[in-house]
């Protein structure tokens, strides 16, 4: 097995509200134009993971997010190594306001809706059979 250079670093912002998922489509200036995925991005610079996740979260979608707990890693075929991370939104009222440089809409998704869907970022299915159980148990240490 040959192990994959890494390139990049990255973030995943995993937002989940009675059984639905924070999704984004990306935009058609963006690579995979027109994907669904979570909302996400590169690490910049001495950023930490958590501090990468509140700017793109930010950037992409105008709000702000508290990470919670990082949920996992993976690396993408392409060398880019994403951090996972179950994160909340700052207020229950928020307003969303997309970049429409990087986001042409936002949508809330149940599990089965994003694994369905055409559409959706084949990397994304990955947080379901490995990351999912985990959140299922943040959420219940937060109560």
């Amino acid at each position: 097995m040959t192990e994959t250079t890494i390139v990049r670093e990255g973030v995943v912002a995993i937002i989940e509200r009675s059984g639905r998922y924070l999704t984004i489509t990306r935009s058609q200036s963006v690579i995979a134009p027109g994907k669904i995925c979570f909302p996400g991005g590169g690490i910049e610079g001495d950023e930490t993971p958590e501090q990468a996740l509140i700017r793109e979260c930010s950037e992409e979608l105008g709000v702000l997010v508290e990470p919670i707990r990082q949920l996992g890693v993976s690396v993408t075929p392409w060398g880019v190594r994403l951090c996972w991370f179950s994160a909340k939104l700052s207020s229950d009222d928020t307003v969303f306001r997309p970049n429409p440089q990087e986001v042409s809409a936002v949508t809330w998704m149940t599990r089965d809706e994003m694994l369905a869907h055409p559409e959706t970022l084949e990397g994304n299915a990955l947080f379901f059979e490995r990351f999912e159980p985990m959140l299922q148990t943040t959420y219940q240490d937060m109560e």
